[in-house]
């Protein structure tokens, strides 16, 4: 594809406004609402958080270690169920291979099921169960990074969290399970049949709109770990962002950057960025997105 075509693709996302938290022209006179993240379960009455005032995970972290009952306070209103272990033991048939998805750093994933009798409130419906690897690269900050960002952040090209579990040393979430699994899968897998360009775009556009709801809102998001096998794809291919234990809060009001320290894939993120730990105006995400939808592995070189 041409690189103009290419550009005109990419470049639509970034003045777009999303009525989930993205910033609105000024030239507008018309008030500007507040946008509101689902209510609690329940019907406790209470106001949901909107995205201006989301609990951002240093207010959270700065606490020190967070206790399961703090935790849950501060998180009122997100529409989060804190399930036990012996729940979790139940909906995956106490982790049985039989139901194990797969394993990335966070550690296994297992499909479960839940249903009202699991949790009051809860509509009966399939989930992807990640346990912590406490052998692992990552831990408990991770953990509870995306059970900040994911418990508070909605979108429809974000993957939805749907409860966790804080108990002893168990570190769990329980996410909507997305039947077609990962873009990585579908690009890379041996016998899989190749994706239609149709379908490709519709995913790479997908994968788009969830960077620019992450970057447009009024608490913007850095995301830190975009690549093919987070993109994750529910039956009608519609892609949604998974996978936030390296995101950061953004700047806010006179602020341009954040510090923060070199993190992602080897392969994804530009070189510039590795060297210098400031992302090229955008070019890291086109990238991305270009190998996403081209199919290019990592490492090889995607042109324009």
């Amino acid at each position: 594809m041409a690189r103009a075509g290419w550009d005109s693709l990419f470049g639509c996302f970034g003045s777009s406004s999303s009525s989930h938290g993205g910033r609105k022209k000024k030239t507008k006179t018309k008030k500007k609402g507040k946008p509101k993240v689902a209510a609690a379960a329940g019907g406790s009455g209470k106001p949901a958080r909107s995205l201006q005032s989301r609990l951002s995970f240093t207010d959270l972290s700065l606490s020190g270690m967070v206790s399961p009952e703090d935790l849950s306070l501060s998180l009122v209103g997100s529409n989060l169920h804190v399930f036990s272990i012996a729940e979790l033991r139940a909906v995956t048939r106490d982790f049985s291979m039989t139901n194990f998805i797969g394993e990335g750093g966070f550690g296994p994933v297992y499909k479960g099921y839940v249903d009202d009798k699991a949790k009051p409130g809860l509509r009966a419906q399939p989930v992807a169960v990640k346990l912590l690897d406490l052998e692992g690269g990552q831990g408990h900050t991770e953990w509870l990074t995306e059970v900040i960002f994911l418990g508070q952040l909605r979108h429809p090209h974000l993957v939805k969290l749907i409860g966790y579990c804080y108990e002893d040393e168990h570190r769990l979430l329980v996410y909507e399970f997305m039947t077609r699994g990962s873009l990585e899968k579908h690009l890379f897998k041996k016998y899989a049949a190749s994706l239609p360009w149709s379908t490709r775009l519709k995913i790479a556009i997908g994968a788009a709109k969830g960077l620019a709801f992450l970057h447009e809102a009024e608490k913007p998001v850095i995301y830190r770990d975009f690549k093919t096998s987070n993109i994750l794809l529910d039956s009608d291919f519609k892609a949604k962002l998974s996978d936030f234990g390296l995101a950061k809060d953004g700047p806010e009001d006179d602020e341009t950057h954040v510090s923060t320290r070199v993190m992602g894939t080897q392969g994804y993120a530009a070189p510039e960025y590795i060297m210098t730990g400031t992302s090229p105006d955008g070019e890291e995400r086109r990238v991305r997105l270009r190998r996403g939808a081209t199919g290019a592995a990592v490492g090889a070189a995607v042109g324009g």
